[in-house]
């Protein structure tokens, strides 16, 4: 699928991006949660920004593991948020469930939904026959997120699965984003029938290559950019799909979580927020002992801390055009953390000037 997909991002933060990544894939795969929107508002300034991206040739397609709306119902919502969408542009982990579930099983083979309208929609959408009832002798159960999900279409759920069912989950996302913090998302749902029963789920969602294959499908794409701001998901998906990944930090993931990351988490681009489409992005170069993106430099000192200082030299300098975002410093902390022998951390940081101790007192990586 790489081959397919153009690949690109081999290098990680320390490559960067010299022109806007609009100018340089030809679909962003975006997800909503927390890219597109957080609860029922557009994040600000993100229509606009898809807008822009849009005028310079960059196709989008919206992709979201959460399975409870059907596209159309997706696509209405993203009009009302000022970014225009079809229901064709939506892609659901509720659609690569079906695809998959059609593929191992069968069209028509019976299978019970568990979650939002949009589950069963795509089921049907698929050639799949939708039932109600585990005495309906489903050979699949399809679990997505739904806000109605209570005891009675759990307790089907277990007695379906326990019977012999295949147990599907569109996603094993524990957390979904919202104003008031992180809730309850569609994994910690599935992990209660799984629990009960016994049996692991079949996850088809991001991260699993089935969710992007979908969207390949789907859009087109040769040299997609997957938008997201989950590391387990977004960007775990994109490194097993071989397609380059942009990190937002408009949703889910922190830079004390990001500092951490393993490899497969780590981003190719990173940004406040998806107007990171529309700027270059600037590299993390090798310099003085440690990592340098602009007027920035972390390197670890004695004591096997990592330490964040401006360059005095360098001061303003950005090694990529277009204004400075302000996460210079995090992207170079990154690099420098993910290259630790002793392999990466959140903690051991300290400040090498004021500048500096603002910057990581912002990004709550240490006390002010």
């Amino acid at each position: 699928m790489s081959a397919a997909w153009g690949g690109a991002g081999a290098g990680g933060l320390t490559a960067g991006s010299p022109r806007p990544p609009a100018e340089r894939f030809d679909v962003a795969l975006l997800d909503l949660d927390g890219v597109v929107y957080v609860g029922p508002d557009a994040v600000p300034g993100v229509p606009a920004a898809l807008a822009a991206a849009r005028e310079t040739g960059m196709r989008l397609g919206f992709v979201t593991n959460n399975a409870s709306r059907t596209p159309e119902e997706v696509a209405r919502h993203l009009e009302e948020l000022g970014v225009p969408a079809t229901a064709d542009e939506v892609i659901t982990s509720s659609q690569a469930a079906a695809s998959v579930v059609a593929t191992v099983l069968g069209t028509g083979a019976r299978v019970l939904p568990v979650g939002g309208p949009g589950v069963a929609a795509a089921l049907r959408a698929a050639g799949l026959t939708v039932v109600e009832r585990a005495e309906d002798d489903p050979a699949a159960v399809v679990q997505g997120y739904g806000r109605e999900v209570g005891w009675a279409q759990l307790a089907e759920a277990v007695v379906a699965v326990r019977r012999g069912a295949r147990h599907v989950a569109t996603n094993a996302d524990a957390t979904i984003p919202s104003p008031r913090g992180p809730l309850p998302g569609n994994g910690a749902m599935v992990a209660v029938v799984a629990g009960v029963t016994g049996a692991e789920p079949m996850v088809t969602g991001k991260p699993d290559p089935a969710m992007h294959a979908e969207c390949v499908r789907r859009t087109g794409a040769r040299r997609p950019l997957v938008v997201g701001d989950r590391l387990d998901t977004d960007i775990e998906g994109s490194h097993r799909a071989g397609a380059a990944s942009l990190l937002v930090l408009s949703g889910v993931t922190d830079p004390g979580t990001l500092l951490a990351a393993r490899p497969p988490h780590r981003p190719d681009l990173l940004a406040p927020d998806a107007g990171g489409l529309l700027v270059s992005h600037p590299p993390v170069v090798a310099e003085e002992g440690g990592w340098r993106c602009g007027g920035w430099l972390a390197a670890a000192d004695g004591a096997g801390s990592l330490v964040l200082r401006t360059v005095p030299d360098a001061a303003g300098l950005r090694d990529a055009p277009g204004p400075d975002d302000g996460l210079d410093g995090l992207r170079a902390l990154c690099v420098a953390s993910w290259s630790r022998p002793g392999g990466p951390a959140a903690t051991g940081l300290r400040a090498g000037d004021e500048a500096a101790r603002r910057a990581l007192t912002d990004w709550n990586l240490v006390r002010s």
